[in-house]
């Protein structure tokens, strides 16, 4: 019964976020370092595309586990956003930190930045899972052969990383990572690791959009 009432506190609520954010952050190193091979070339991609999906039910339950994970994510931060709201002159309450002007309107934009992921998330499941161009290595230079579909990502993946900012600052802070003495890393890395994404996964389309 603890736990019902724990999950329910907007102190249960920002746990559950931390640590599916942790989750999700994880999966987006290894996709990244996975979606690298394309710098090399797309017959090294596809080969890797090729020995992931030779293990189907590997596959799929780490499909349905992400899933399962984004939504657990979306939905506690659409209820914490929709409680803080309620309560008068509370929006998303932390404690006191030394962070830049930018990092604050993360924080007042994160539910916008979320619903961009999350509308990525659909369409680019969508397009990668029934696009009809072939094999996947294909089907995504078909994709970003497209000015209008390679302006769509890079739109998305600023979101990204706009939701980063303040999502990687607030998930150390739910762990406890507020030692004074870290305040300078912190702030590093609330830049650094969204920046990163931003820069990898921006490159992707540009790839494709500029090699066609």
């Amino acid at each position: 019964m603890w736990f019902i009432h724990f999950i329910q506190s907007s102190i249960g609520k920002k746990w559950i976020m931390a640590i599916t954010g942790c989750c999700l952050l994880l999966f987006l190193f290894s996709h990244a370092a996975g979606n690298a091979t394309l710098f090399i070339g797309t017959p090294l991609f596809q080969s890797y595309a090729d020995q992931l999906h030779s293990h189907p039910l590997i596959v799929s339950v780490f499909s349905k586990g992400l899933f399962g994970l984004f939504a657990i994510h979306s939905i506690t931060g659409t209820l914490l956003f929709l409680q803080n709201r309620k309560a008068r002159g509370s929006k998303y309450k932390v404690q006191k930190r030394a962070v830049t002007r930018s990092n604050s309107q993360a924080s007042a934009t994160m539910i916008y930045s979320g619903l961009c992921i999350f509308f990525f998330v659909v369409l680019h499941t969508t397009a990668v899972s029934f696009g009809d161009h072939g094999t996947i290595a294909q089907t995504i230079a078909k994709m970003f052969s497209s000015f209008f579909v390679t302006t769509f990502y890079i739109f998305s993946f600023m979101a990204l990383a706009i939701h980063l900012n303040h999502g990687f600052w607030s998930m150390l802070q739910t762990f406890g990572v507020n030692h004074p003495r870290y305040e300078r890393l912190i702030r590093f890395l609330t830049i650094i690791v969204p920046l990163f994404f931003l820069l990898l996964f921006g490159s992707f389309p540009l790839l494709f959009l500029f090699a066609a």
